[in-house]
Order: C-alpha cells, then sequence, then structure tokens
C-alpha cells in the first residue's frame, strides 16, 4: 500500500432539524393547544485514531466527507431523529490542523483518540415550547442550527522511540534490516528509500523499542531540497536520534565531518525542538575501511567534530557492533522513560436544550376603591 502522511480534506455537518408548528386537533378536543416538537440534532464528522490504518491513502481520494441533517419535527409531539455521526479513522499519531487558519484541532497520539471536526447543529424548538399562561396557542418555532463546515489537514507523524537520520545511502535502512524484521528496499543509489519505514526491535522478552528509518536528508533539506524536508516531522516524536554517517565514501571530495555539521544545521533550520534532541552518531560501513586504520579514522572524525557524546563504529551489511548499539540504545531508552502523555480532554456531549419552566405571571389588580 503506497503510504501518505498528508491530506486536505472538508468536512461538512448536518444542520438541525426544524421545529414544528402543530395542534392537538381530536373528536371533542377542539383546543388542545400546541404539540409540535421540536427537530434532531445534525451529525457531526469525527476522527478516530486506529491503530490498524498506517496510511491517509483513503483521504488522498475522498477528500469531502458529510454528515446528514437532523429531521424535523412533526405534531403530536414527535421530537426530529437525530443524525448519526460520520466517524474518520485515521492512523495513531495524526495531527489534526485547520487548513485556512493553521490552528491546532487535536493530536490524537493514542488507540480510541477522538476529536470533533464539525460539530453538527442543534434541532430547532416546536411550539410546544412557546406555551405559556398568556400564550395557549403559540405559531412561534425557530429552525435548526447550520452545521460547521471547514478544511482539514491530516499529518501523520510516526511513533517510534529512534530516529535513523543522515545523508542518501549513508546505510540507514541496511541498519534498521540488520536489527530488526523490518524489510526495506536497499540499492546502492541515492534516495532508494522513499518512504519512511518502522521497525521493532527486541532486546529480549520484555524489552524493545521502535525505530524509525526516512529518507536521506542533503543540504538544503528545510528549504525543500531532496525528499528529507517532507519526512522530517517523523523525527519529532522520537527520544533518540541516531545520525548514521558513511565512513568510506566512494566519492573522494566527499567529507564525512563537513557532511555531518551540514545534516545538524537542516535540522535547526526545520525545528529548533529536532536540534535539542539527543544524537547519537552511528560510523557505518566500517568493513570498507582497512583494520589498522579503523581507530585512527574514527578518532579523526570525533576530533574534528568536537564531539563528546556517544560514538558507534559498526559495519551494518555484516551486523558487527550492531549488537553493542541495540543493547546500549535500550539501556538509554530505559534510563530515560518517556514522559507520560497528558490525558486527553474528554469529549463534549451534545448540547442538550431544556426549556426555562414557564412562570404564570400574576394578574396585577387595580388600586382599591375608597368606600364613600
Amino acid at each position: 500500500m503506497k503510504f501518505v502522511d498528508e491530506a486536505v480534506i472538508e468536512v461538512h455537518a448536518g444542520d438541525g432539524g426544524n421545529g414544528a408548528v402543530s395542534f392537538r386537533r381530536e373528536k371533542y378536543v377542539p383546543r388542545g393547544g400546541p404539540d409540535g416538537g421540536d427537530g434532531g440534532r445534525g451529525g457531526s464528522v469525527l476522527a478516530r485514531a486506529d491503530r490498524n490504518i498506517n496510511t491517509l491513502i483513503d483521504y488522498r481520494y475522498a477528500r469531502i466527507h458529510r454528515a446528514r441533517r437532523g429531521e424535523n419535527g412533526r405534531g403530536a409531539d414527535q421530537y426530529g431523529k437525530g443524525a448519526d455521526d460520520v466517524e474518520l479513522r485515521v492512523p495513531v499519531g495524526t495531527v489534526v490542523s485547520d487548513a485556512d487558519t493553521g490552528e491546532l484541532v487535536a493530536d490524537l497520539a493514542t488507540d480510541g483518540a477522538t476529536a470533533v471536526l464539525a460539530r453538527g447543529g442543534k434541532g430547532g424548538l416546536g411550539n410546544l415550547r412557546f406555551k405559556s399562561s398568556t400564550n395557549r396557542a403559540p405559531r412561534q418555532h425557530t429552525n435548526g442550527e447550520p452545521g460547521g463546515s471547514r478544511r482539514i489537514r491530516f499529518e501523520l507523524k510516526v511513533l517510534a522511540d529512534v530516529g535513523l537520520l543522515g545523508l542518501p545511502n549513508a546505510g540507514k535502512s541496511t541498519l534498521i534490516r540488520a536489527v530488526s524484521a523490518a524489510r526495506p528496499k536497499v540499492a546502492d543509489y541515492p534516495f532508494t528509500t522513499l518512504a519512511p519505514a518502522l521497525g521493532v526491535v527486541r532486546t529480549d522478552e520484555r524489552r524493545s523499542f521502535v525505530v524509525a528509518d526516512i529518507p536521506g536528508l542533503i543540504e538544503g533539506a528545510a528549504e525543500g531540497a531532496g525528499l528529507g524536508h517532507r519526512f522530517l516531522r517523523h523525527l519529532a516524536r522520537t527520544r533518540l536520534l541516531l545520525h548514521v554517517v558513511d565512513l568510506a565514501p566512494l566519492d573522494p571530495e566527499a567529507d564525512p565531518v563537513r557532511d555531518a555539521k551540514a545534516i545538524a544545521k537542516e535540522l535547526g533550520k526545520y525545528d529548533a525542538t529536532l536540534s535539542k534532541k539527543p544524537r547519537w552518531f552511528v560510523l557505518n560501513k566500517l568493513d570498507l575501511v582497512p583494520a589498522d586504520e579503523r581507530e585512527a579514522r574514527v578518532a579523526a572524525f570525533v576530533k574534528a567534530l568536537r564531539y563528546k557524546g556517544p560514538v558507534f563504529a559498526i559495519a551494518a551489511i555484516s551486523g558487527e557492533g550492531c549488537r553493542t548499539l541495540v543493547y546500549a540504545i535500550q539501556d538509554w531508552l530505559d534510563a530515560h522513560p518517556a514522559e507520560a502523555a497528558a490525558p486527553e480532554p474528554a469529549a463534549e456531549a451534545p448540547a442538550v436544550i431544556t426549556p426555562a419552566p414557564v412562570r404564570a405571571r400574576r394578574r396585577r389588580t387595580g388600586p382599591a376603591q375608597e368606600e364613600e
């Protein structure tokens, strides 16, 4: 299935039904009084996170979603039926925003989380609601309120503990194949990976973490160069970034230190919070470096970059060094648990119109006449 992580749709909630004007008419009851019922509530459009869905491709083709209007009220004190809500299922991790204003509507980060995209209109009042002690045969009624309408943008941000980033052909997909059961495409040309790939790394029976592989970044990605800028949003939810560096590039003019600084600069341009995330360096393709030069090349890279964090030298294609890397990541994740997610606000219940009790007016009496 094609991976789609962004879609813009239109949602239109249903209008409320109109209130009815009716009077009770039966044999031997010439003046039975008003009995017009209220209109039904219009259907709302909701979005619900579903863990069984992993793409937004359905909303690339079905762009308009409408809910039905509520039924009108009828005589004999019959209320109109409320319309059913329309529920749109989206992947877990979808961010919902207004496409015109950019306002954040909801962040559906947990399975079953629900957000109201467009609320249905309230039903109108029948003439039964307007009866009073002074108006025994009211002919007033109200129409139903119109339902909400707006353009909605869905943006999927995958849920992963660890994110892989680096230049194209640095070996990110090979690494995720080596440590998990994921099987992304691997080839010897740039931009082999065209969509994010997730892999579950299991260190023992009870411990595991999720790794996200995104397309390679190039200099200028924050301004739109290459493919990586489209998928940098998927690193927003990660807790740890692994910067994969090709330690033995085929291009003689390539400089791993310069490329690593360029990628770090692109992260800061795109989102300042990404550049502040913990980032480890993984020096890949160690098997292409002569054995007597490996330590010197790794030390030269760290010294030129002036980096004091964890550095791992691996050969992803053969699995050399991957086991040490996996257990180090698991220990770090266990020592730095994810922050507890804030509880989702409870969805507002549909408004129920309750008329105020009618208070009988006291008849005014004229001033008492003086006795002659």
